[in-house]
């Protein structure tokens, strides 16, 4: 489970209000029919209006300045292992989504509890995923298209006559990169804005920065954890516990729907692989034999190149000179969001 929280963009390029954010939600609605459309849905109400969406987010940003986000939104992104648990249901999904913002409405630290029914949100399901600049595969194809759209130019340059060269040899080099090129799905060169293969499915959730009755600030995005400040002369608690919340998330799908969650695939070792890779890697290795193969078998299947390494776990500081090699492709997994860690 990868989960995300990003505050509004206040650039000049972006609006002041959601209803670009909500127009790109509606992208895969584009050419459906009314009935096979996905459409928004909140705490309470499926079946919500876009026009609905905007009206009620944009309306409840009082005492907000101009440079301040008036909404943050938050992607929840199952891997395809917990897609597949749930079937890939919407409903489960959509049942999840309602249960999991009960965890962020618990996340807040503030003098009087806050509840989901102080959270005004609306959240949507989408199927489908493109390929990104940053993707692994874009990246290690990107040399070899530059290459062929070069070779291609010098053609038509000698077809022109402004160049003089063996049109043969040229069109020898485009067909070895083009047979060399390292990524293709189903026979197509992968590349920036190809809809990305298999489960896919995801949910986007726009949250206001203000609660429902539209006079205090809830924002997940506040530097200050758990902390206390004075104001007007009072004490008063603020901050937003992002650790708690994606804790909770996780504990949340894996009750909700009696998931087996492997080591890998678990925030605390998210916490382990950034703060201490040695420590996660020694745990790897220390988990039980069929628990251990599961785990490689995930991060395989993720993209990552697990080091090949048959040794006992009493042994496992024989292990760690392959971390460096081994954290730098988890690295590239985690920025194609390939993996949940």
């Amino acid at each position: 489970m990868y989960i995300s929280i990003t505050k509004q963009h206040l650039n000049e390029t972006f609006s002041q209000s959601c209803s670009d954010f909500v127009a790109y939600l509606q992208k895969e609605n584009e050419g459906k029919q009314p009935e096979l459309q996905e459409h928004f849905f909140g705490r309470r109400h499926d079946r919500i209006d876009p026009e609905k969406v905007i009206k009620e987010i944009d309306g409840n940003t009082a005492k907000l300045k101009k440079r301040e986000p008036k909404f943050f939104s938050i992607t929840i992104n199952p891997s395809k292992r917990e897609l597949k648990h749930i079937n890939n249901d919407p409903k489960l999904l959509k049942q999840y989504v309602r249960e999991v913002m009960k965890d962020y409405a618990a996340s807040f630290y503030r003098d009087r509890p806050v509840s989901v029914n102080n959270i005004k949100y609306y959240a949507k399901v989408e199927y489908e995923r493109t390929f990104k600049g940053f993707d692994k595969e874009v990246k290690e194809n990107q040399p070899y298209r530059a290459k062929i759209v070069k070779l291609e130019h010098d053609l038509r340059k000698v077809e022109r006559g402004e160049l003089t060269t063996d049109v043969k040899s040229i069109k020898k080099k485009i067909a070895r990169l083009n047979k060399n090129i390292p990524h293709r799905i189903n026979g197509e060169v992968v590349a920036q804005g190809m809809k990305k293969p298999g489960l896919q499915t995801h949910v986007h959730i726009i949250v206001s920065r203000k609660d429902i009755s539209n006079r205090y600030s809830l924002s997940p995005g506040s530097k200050y954890r758990e902390s206390e400040t004075v104001l007007n002369g009072k004490i008063v608690k603020r901050g937003f516990n992002r650790d708690r919340f994606y804790a909770a998330a996780e504990k949340r799908f894996d009750t909700l729907f009696k998931y087996n969650r492997n080591y890998v695939e678990s925030y605390s070792a998210h916490k382990a692989f950034v703060k201490d890779p040695k420590k996660y890697f020694a745990h790897l290795l220390g988990l039980p034999v069929n628990e251990r193969s599961a785990a490689f078998k995930i991060l395989g299947t993720a993209g990552v190149q697990v080091p090949r390494l048959n040794i006992p776990t009493n042994k496992v500081e024989v292990a760690l000179k392959a971390i460096k090699q081994f954290k730098k492709t988890v690295d590239v997994a985690k920025s194609s969001s390939t993996i949940g860690l």
